[in-house]
């Protein structure tokens, strides 16, 4: 398989991922109002777990799909994914749906810089001006402009850093590890048993539309985390990030569906130069590896 082949299938990767992802996030906006974190993600991982499972058994890998060499990686890429699904969680229930999203339009400057020191990749000055156009957008995304923090924001800044940190780490994996069922057992385990420490001081019934909700949210994550360390294999972290702010364009649909909220001329605006962004960097991306594979041949 060529580059180009490559990229085009890491791109469409984190596309279906946007999509699955921004619906797991519509439901667990939909729970922060009336349950405790550890009650979805405790059922949910445990769902996934069982997924993976099947997942083995359907296709099973060369060797157990729950062996890694990278055992300390690993180990940090989970804590940080309870970490953040624990800060998403506090920050959907704190601040409005659309609002969460605008600090997800950091990510593609945190792996930036993060890519540097952890995956030791040069980021080239067509990502610098990709990413530059995207903060704009997104700040086109707040028409009021900055305001005064509040606890909501904070949460929200703390499940950007630890989330972006995790994808991060995903690539630093994946690159000599195609293990891919791994990345998705072990983070859902450490969430697993983080949570069930916690579920019996704040279980609730549960009616059981909630408790299909509870099985779609597991699904979606578990396709959601797989096409990500996927495409986080097959595009550098600084391509892939940006991409995945096409996850606003699925927030404007699920915020209009299901939470009646109208995105105003501002949020178009500023979807529209994401979006930009991140598709000319990735033909940038294509192009530039094409000429590289020109000049060798």
């Amino acid at each position: 398989m060529n580059l180009t082949a490559t990229a085009a299938i890491g791109a469409i990767c984190v596309v279906i991922y946007t999509l699955v992802i921004a619906g797991a996030d519509g439901i667990t906006k939909h729970f922060a109002g009336a349950y405790a974190a550890p009650q979805l993600f405790c059922l949910s991982a445990g769902l996934v777990l069982l997924l993976c499972f099947g997942a083995n058994m359907v296709k099973p890998h060369e060797t157990h799909f729950l062996v890694t060499r990278f055992k300390g990686a690993m180990l940090l890429r989970s804590i940080l994914t309870v970490v953040s699904a624990v800060c998403f969680f506090q920050a959907f229930r704190l601040l409005p749906f659309a609002d969460v999203f605008l600090f997800m339009g950091l990510v593609p400057v945190m792996a930036a810089v993060m890519s540097g020191p952890i995956l030791g990749e040069h980021i080239r000055p067509q990502a610098w001006i990709a990413l530059g156009i995207g903060v704009t957008g997104i700040l086109f995304l707040m028409p009021d402009g900055p305001t005064s923090a509040q606890s909501g924001h904070f949460w929200a800044i703390g499940a950007t850093t630890t989330g972006t940190a995790s994808m991060v780490l995903a690539r630093f994996i994946g690159r000599d590890e195609q293990n891919y069922l791994a990345q998705v057992f072990y983070p859902n385990l450490a969430i697993f048993i983080t949570m069930a420490i916690a579920l019996p001081f704040v279980w609730r019934p549960m009616e059981i539309t909630d408790v299909a909700f509870v099985a779609l949210y597991a699904l979606a994550l578990f396709v959601a985390r797989w096409l990500s360390v996927v495409a986080l294999r097959l595009l550098p972290a600084y391509v892939a990030t940006p991409l995945m702010n096409l996850q606003f364009v699925w927030m404007v649909l699920i915020g209009f569906v299901f939470f009646s909220e109208l995105p105003s001329i501002a949020t178009v605006i500023g979807v529209a130069l994401v979006m930009m962004s991140a598709i000319w960097l990735v033909l940038s991306e294509s192009s530039d590896r094409d000429i590289m594979d020109t000049s060798t041949a």
